[in-house]
C-alpha cells in the first residue's frame, strides 16, 4: 500500500529521475589507469546501462525510483516514458558490459553501489514473482539478474575477510551496504554471510555515540542505519536496541541538519542525511510494540527531518536532484 503523500510526490520524483538517468553530463567518472596510453572513456561507453545522474550509484538509485514508482503508482507517473528508458538502458548487452566492468574493477562502488544494484534487481525480481506479473516485468528481472549474481558473489568473497566495519555516514558505510543487500541475498537463499558480518561487527555495540553526528558531508546516520540493520538480523532486537540507543525514550536524539550550500556536492549530502534519518526513524518506530513510548517520539522526529528535506528533492540544485529522490521514496514508501 502507498501513502497519500507518496502518490502526491510520485509525478515529480518520476520526472526528476527520468531526466537525470538520461543526462550523461555532468559526470564524475572514476578511471583506474592500468598502463600509459590507456584510452579515455566517456560515461556512456563505460556504463551503457547506468551512465546518467552524475555517477554510477546515483544512476542505479534513480532507475530504482522509476521501477518502484512504476510498480506501485503506475497511474500517476509517465509509464510509457519509463518503459522506453528501461528498453533503451536494460539490454542484455548493456548489463553484460556493466558486469564485465565490475569483474575487472572488483573494489569499485563497494558496498554502496553494490547494495543499490541489488536493491534494483530485487525490486524487479519481487515484482516478477507476483502471479500477475507481465512478461515485460519478467524480462526486466531476467536481464538484471546477472548484475545481482555478480554482486552477491562479490559480497560472499569480500565479507569474510572484512575484519572491521566502516562506521561512516558516507558511501563506504558497512551497515547500509548490508541492510540494502539483505532482501536480494534472502531471495537467493544466500544471506548467511551478510548476517554473520552484521553479528560479528555490531552485536556487542552499546551506547551509540549519537552526539558525534553529523559529520559535515554525511548523508547517512551511522547509528540509525546500524540500528535498523540489527532489527533485521536479530530475532529479538529489543534488548540490543535498548543498549545501543539508551536515550531513545528521553526525547529526540537528533535534530535536522542545516544545509548551508546545496550547490556544494558534499554539503548537499546533508539533505540526504535528513531524509535517510527520517526513513530510519520511521522503520525503528514500526518494529517497536504498540504502546511503546518511543514510537510517537520517533514518528515525530521522522516527520521533522522529512519536512526539512522534502522541499529540496526536486526543483533545486543538480547536486541534490541527481540522487535525493531515492531517499524521498524510501521515506514515503511503507514497504521500506
Amino acid at each position: 500500500m502507498t501513502t497519500p503523500d507518496l502518490r502526491a510526490a510520485a509525478p515529480e520524483l518520476a520526472a526528476t529521475a527520468l531526466r537525470t538517468v538520461q543526462e550523461e553530463f555532468p559526470n564524475v567518472l572514476r578511471v583506474h589507469y592500468r598502463h600509459a596510453g590507456q584510452a579515455p572513456y566517456r560515461p556512456r561507453d563505460r556504463h551503457p546501462a547506468f551512465y546518467g545522474s552524475y555517477d554510477w550509484h546515483s544512476s542505479v538509485e534513480m532507475h530504482w525510483v522509476l521501477l518502484r514508482l512504476l510498480r506501485i503508482a503506475p497511474d500517476v507517473v509517465p509509464a510509457e516514458e519509463v518503459r522506453t528508458v528501461f528498453a533503451a538502458h536494460w539490454t542484455p548487452a548493456a548489463i553484460s558490459a556493466e558486469v564485465a566492468y565490475f569483474a575487472g574493477s572488483p573494489g569499485d562502488e563497494r558496498p554502496y553501489g553494490w547494495a543499490w544494484a541489488l536493491t534494483l534487481a530485487e525490486e524487479a525480481a519481487s515484482w516478477a514473482a507476483e502471479p500477475d506479473a507481465s512478461e515485460e516485468v519478467r524480462g526486466w528481472s531476467a536481464t538484471l539478474q546477472p548484475l545481482a549474481d555478480h554482486f552477491l558473489g562479490a559480497l560472499r568473497r569480500w565479507l569474510p575477510s572484512a575484519t572491521y566495519p566502516v562506521r561512516s555516514g558516507l558511501h563506504p558505510c558497512s551497515a547500509f551496504g548490508l541492510l540494502m543487500s539483505l532482501p536480494a541475498a534472502r531471495r537467493a537463499g544466500d544471506d548467511g554471510v551478510l548476517v554473520d558480518a552484521a553479528m560479528r561487527w555490531y552485536a556487542d555495540d552499546a551506547d551509540a555515540p549519537v552526539r558525534w553526528e553529523p559529520s559535515g558531508s554525511d548523508f547517512l546516520s551511522p547509528s540509525l542505519v546500524e540500528a535498523v540493520l540489527m532489527t533485521e538480523v536479530l530475532p529479538e532486537p529489543g534488548p540490543w536496541l535498548d543498549r545501543f540507543l539508551p536515550g531513545l525514550a528521553a526525547g529526540p536524539l537528533f535534530h535536522p541538519a542545516v544545509v548551508s550550500d546545496a550547490g556544494d556536492g558534499q554539503t548537499a549530502h546533508l539533505h540526504g542525511l535528513n531524509l535517510s534519518r527520517a526513513w530510519c526513524l520511521r522503520r525503528l518506530a514500526a518494529v517497536l510494540p504498540d504502546g511503546d513510548v518511543r514510537r510517537p517520539l520517533l514518528v515525530d522526529s521522522a516527520a521533522e527531518h522529512a519536512a526539512a528535506a522534502l522541499p529540496h528533492v526536486t526543483g533545486s540544485d543538480y547536486m541534490v536532484e541527481h540522487w535525493l529522490a531515492a531517499y524521498a521514496l524510501l521515506f514515503h514508501d511503507l514497504a521500506y
